[in-house]
Formats: structure tokens, C-alpha cells, sequence
């Protein structure tokens, strides 16, 4: 990509997007293209097309997505399924057709099967079934991601699929029921902390292993990818370390301040019961991540109390 090269990023708005965005202006490019959902609605097929006609981006980091935790999914997997099929299919097809020179596609670790070695390698993809809980989201990625294999051998195009762990970082959903676990957890354990409430009650056995990767992190990574990658294979971005549910659980209590107790509620499901990607394949490139963990929660944090007006739903 050039200075001058103009970009479009789908999903500019998002937890992700928006820092893809921050990564581009810091490299200092000026020509990046965005439209929020209500100027374009990435479901709708002919208004995806007359948006690549008009606009002619050279560069796509596709981003857009229906994304939510484990009760999201569980409430509206024909949801998840239709709206992230229905993006993946009118961006990649009008990316084809308007001679796009390079997309990348934003996938998900949950694509794996829910019972693999571990760490899980790339090649691991479709070898098992999948995790229940997030079926219909994973099925959707790896559509999105067998797209651009596809569109790659049949057309020659250069789409490449990455394959993030769980992301968190500012600017993301605290919604009580359908976020993830990280930013759900935050708020959990703040509004128990302002409320002096004795304990908060965590979902599942707290026995799930997870591995977690801040949103700055998995945009610097996109960008070196669409440096210096190109091929069929997804990429797995990861940090290379997880911890259980019940270490995240202390140890967001321990940066948001509340002295109650922990107690989990294993009538809710834990999911995935380890999910550690094998990022050696990015690693060997040359890309590691910069930010740990705890420095990014505390950051994630601040977020929210200085946003929490508008998260009170």
C-alpha cells in the first residue's frame, strides 16, 4: 500500500475497525474510505455494488460483523449467520469485480473445532465439530475465509484471512448479557464495586482457558499482514499465552478494586473448554505483540468509567 493508495475499511465504527483506522492515520495514510451503517448497509447486495463502483478502493480490510458473546449467540444464531454471510458474500464478490489488489478479512478464532491439540495450528480447520454455542458465527467465518481461498484460486485474486484470538480494548460492548467476557466482567465487577454488592455471581465454572489480544495489537498485526503476506491459508493472531476464566475473573477484580467474592454459576455454559491459537506462523514473520494484558485491561477500564453514561443498558 502506498500513501496516496485509497482504502476502504468495512466495520470502521467497530471494536476493531476503529482501530485499524488509528493504524492507517499513524502511518499516514489519507485516503481511507469509511460509511457507518446508515449510509450503507453491507447486507443489501446492490448497495455494496454501487458503493464499490463509485468509490473504486484499492485496499479492503473487511472488519464489518455481527459479533456477541456466548448468550448472544446462543438467543440469535440465525442472526449471526445470515448478516455476517450476507457481508462477507456482497464485499468480497464487489471487491472481485471492481479489481480490488488486496483484502483482508477479518475471521475468528472460534472457527476451530471445539476439541483440538494445542495450540491450534491453522491446518486444524473443519478436522473436528465445531463449539455449539457459537456454531452458526463460526460456520458464517469460515465461509468468509473459504471465500477468499476460493476467489484466490478461481480468480487470482490477493484475499488474505486472519484468525484473531478474543479481543478487547476501549470503545468496546459492555452490554451485561450479550458482550464478550472481558468488557462484560468489567462492568460486572464495577457496578458491584459502586453498589458495595458482597459477591458477583461469574457465568460457567470459571474453568475455560482463553487467550486475549488488545485491538491495537490485532490492528498492528493486520497491517504488517497486508504488508507482507499474501496466500491462502488464514493466519492465526494471538499472543501465544492464556489463562483460565477464573484467573481473568481475579485479576479484573484486582485492577477494578472490589473486595467482594467471586462465585460462579456452572448452570451457564463455559464453552470452547481451551482455545490457544498457534501464532508461531505470524511470529516467524517477524510480528509479536506489544501490549500485555494487564496494561490493556486497566486501559479498558478507564474506557468505561469515563464512558459509563452511555452503557446503561
Amino acid at each position: 500500500m502506498k500513501a496516496e493508495s485509497k482504502i476502504y475499511v468495512a466495520g470502521h465504527n467497530g471494536l476493531v475497525g476503529s482501530a485499524i483506522v488509528r493504524r492507517l492515520k499513524k502511518e499516514g495514510y489519507k485516503n481511507i474510505i469509511t460509511r457507518s451503517h446508515s449510509k450503507l448497509d453491507l447486507t443489501r447486495q446492490e448497495d455494496v455494488e454501487s458503493f464499490f463502483n463509485e468509490e473504486k478502493p484499492e485496499y479492503v480490510f473487511l472488519a464489518a460483523a455481527k459479533v456477541g458473546g456466548i448468550h448472544a449467540n446462543e438467543m440469535a444464531p440465525a442472526e449471526f449467520m445470515y448478516i455476517n454471510l450476507a457481508i462477507e458474500t456482497n464485499v468480497i464478490h464487489s471487491a472481485y469485480k471492481n479489481k480490488v489488489k488486496k483484502l483482508l478479512f477479518m475471521g475468528s478464532g472460534c472457527i476451530y473445532p471445539r476439541i483440538v491439540p494445542q495450540p491450534i495450528r491453522e491446518d486444524y480447520l473443519l478436522t473436528a465439530p465445531l463449539e455449539k454455542t457459537n456454531e452458526a458465527y463460526a460456520i458464517a467465518k469460515i465461509a468468509g475465509l473459504k471465500m477468499c481461498e476460493f476467489y484466490n484460486r478461481q480468480y487470482g485474486t490477493d484475499y488474505i484471512s486472519v484468525m484473531p484470538c478474543n479481543l478487547y480494548g476501549p470503545g468496546d460492548n459492555y452490554h451485561p448479557e450479550n458482550s464478550h467476557v472481558i468488557p462484560a466482567l468489567l462492568r460486572k465487577f464495577h457496578e458491584a464495586k459502586i453498589n458495595n454488592s458482597p459477591q458477583v455471581v461469574m457465568w460457567g465454572t470459571g474453568s475455560a482457558m482463553r487467550e486475549f489480544l488488545h485491538i491495537d495489537d490485532i490492528a498492528d498485526a493486520s497491517y504488517f499482514l497486508m504488508q507482507n503476506y499474501s496466500g491462502d491459508e488464514c493466519v492465526n493472531i494471538g499472543c501465544g499465552q492464556d489463562m483460565s476464566i477464573r484467573e481473568l475473573g481475579e485479576l479484573i477484580r484486582d485492577i477494578v478494586g472490589y473486595r467482594g467474592e467471586i462465585v460462579y454459576d456452572p448452570s451457564y455454559p463455559d464453552g470452547t473448554p481451551r482455545k490457544l491459537l498457534d501464532s508461531s506462523k505470524l511470529f516467524a514473520m517477524g510480528w509479536r505483540p506489544s501490549i500485555s494484558l494487564r496494561e490493556g485491561l486497566k486501559e479498558t477500564y478507564l474506557d468505561y468509567i469515563e464512558n459509563s453514561k452511555n452503557y446503561r443498558s
